[in-house]
């Protein structure tokens, strides 16, 4: 009984977090482009669907995935062995990301259109390896005890210099694919994980060391794909493929291909979307039971619990993705290929802003991470109103990034800017709320923004005279993922203006 009093709760805010997504749709479709989609029925299931599933994630999140990520963090803290610590990191960074849905589809579409040039497996085997390396780097900053924000600015200065050096090719999708490397379970375990081993150490405080791995996660990539860009256009010896990528993606088509004409018959679909998350999560319990059993040697406490909470957080996530795939998904790429072509600029920034709003709003990633925020920091940072600063950012970062494309500027201007602003704040900023800030932008693009967000660029870069796809398309994630930390920090600035004027009238 008490479950399901939990469950009412939790699918109440599921439908309140897809109501932005609802009215921006709604609006797009029936006020600017005027037509009723002919999938009507199909959609209004599918986001039943996707509110059940958000439910039942959270749930099961709370139930199996927070408590193990913990448990694991305290014991590796109470055995002692720095070395076995370090390597669960970069096997759990390693495993998750190298069969990561988002960057399979980013890394597969970049090996299209740069004509087979930029290979999809050895591009996913590099990112793999940067978020296993930014996994350990950040367990090892934790038990050092070291301030996050030196580890960062020092990541960005390096991302900014080796930008100048890499090919304008690979620059978008560096700095995208810093953005799509933590998945929707990843960053709970991973989070949990931090906190668990933030909490276990004496002198380390859960709020402001125990957050900043996923901001790890997404610097690294960004690094490593660069330098992968660099290797193989100086081992081809050839120069830009900017002609050749453009008539390649020129033939493609702007919306995603997942959605053809000739699709599997929906029964076989659902099987292949169930089999695909269980092939996504079994990597993650593979390495946890492993060194759960064999390195820590210590049962799994609480089996049974922990056992149905990995269950529902599969059957949500299952959910969430057959919901998405029913009638959101197509819907939102072909209005971003119908707005691309109406010509109206100021449509494609609004639009891009509140997709981008409204769509982070409902992200499981984010919801886990804001959940755990609350609760460690004792109700100081309030979830609802972290993930509305979250969701700002995202929505301003998709519309200036669409404003990039459509003027035709080169990205590493605006990221250069932009981790500026973020260096400058973070000395503004209070210090319980940067790690949060810094982890906000890794966790802003996986299951819904990805999918949307990488149409709407490919889309624009498509179909404006003079644009590349290769080079101009890719970067709207990045963007996505660069303004919440601003936001962010802009928050904990704001709030703790309130709460000094607050005292202060006290007096």
């Amino acid at each position: 009984m008490e479950s399901l009093k939990i469950f009412a709760g939790l699918l109440k805010d599921s439908v309140r977090d897809l109501l932005p997504i609802i009215v921006v749709i709604a609006f797009f479709q029936i006020v600017i482009i005027q037509q009723v989609p002919d999938n009507l029925l199909s959609i209004i299931t599918g986001l039943s669907i996707v509110a059940v599933g958000l439910a039942i994630f959270i749930q099961g999140l709370e139930a199996g995935i927070f408590p193990l990520g913990e448990n694991l963090a305290n014991e590796f803290a109470r055995k002692g062995s720095l070395f076995w610590l370090l390597l669960f990191a970069f096997l759990i960074g390693f495993s998750t990301t190298i069969a990561e849905p988002a960057l399979i589809a980013i890394a597969d579409k970049a090996a299209v259109i740069s004509g087979g040039k930029i290979d999809a497996f050895w591009l996913r085997f590099t990112v793999a390896l940067s978020v296993g390396f930014a996994i350990a780097l950040g367990v090892l900053r934790i038990i050092l005890g070291h301030p996050i924000h030196w580890y960062i600015i020092v990541g960005y200065i390096i991302v900014v210099l080796i930008t100048f050096f890499a090919p304008p090719e690979i620059v978008g999708l560096a700095y995208d694919s810093g953005g799509v490397t933590t998945s929707t379970v990843t960053v709970p375990l991973v989070t949990a994980l931090g906190i668990g081993l933030a909490s276990s150490i004496r002198g380390r405080n859960p709020v402001i060391d125990g957050f900043g791995l996923i901001a790890f996660a997404s610097l690294t990539p960004m690094i490593f794909v660069q330098l992968y860009g660099i290797i193989i256009y100086a081992v081809s010896g050839e120069g830009s493929q900017l002609s050749a990528s453009s008539q390649i993606a020129s033939e493609l088509p702007v919306a995603e291909v997942t959605y053809s004409e000739h699709e599997p018959h929906w029964v076989t679909e659902l099987i292949y979307d169930l089999i695909g998350i269980i092939k996504d999560i079994l990597p993650i319990l593979f390495v946890i039971f492993f060194f759960q059993f064999f390195i820590i040697k210590q049962p799994v406490p609480h089996p049974r619990k922990i056992g149905i909470g990995i269950v529902l957080v599969i059957l949500g996530l299952y959910a969430f993705i057959v919901g998405l795939e029913m009638g959101l998904f197509p819907l939102g790429e072909t209005m971003a290929l119908q707005l691309t072509r109406m010509g109206n600029e100021l449509l494609i920034y609004l639009f891009g802003f509140l997709i981008g709003f409204s769509t982070t709003m409902a992200e499981p990633a984010l919801i886990a991470v804001a959940l755990k925020a609350k609760e460690v920091s004792e109700g100081r940072i309030n979830d609802f109103i972290l993930r509305a600063f979250v969701a700002l950012g995202v929505a301003i970062g998709i519309a200036l990034g669409c404003y990039r494309i459509v003027v035709g500027d080169s990205i590493h201007y605006y990221i250069i800017a932009g981790y500026i602003v973020v260096i400058i704040m973070t000395y503004f900023a209070p210090r319980y709320i940067i790690p949060i800030a810094y982890d906000s932008g890794g966790v802003t693009t996986s299951t819904v923004t990805v999918p949307l967000v990488a149409a709407l660029g490919l889309g624009l870069a498509s179909n404006i005279p003079g644009r590349n796809p290769l080079v101009d398309g890719f970067g709207l994630i990045a963007f996505a993922s660069l303004f919440p930390m601003i936001t962010v920090m802009g928050y904990g600035i704001i709030a703790e203006y309130l709460l000094k004027k607050s005292k202060e009238g006290k007096r």
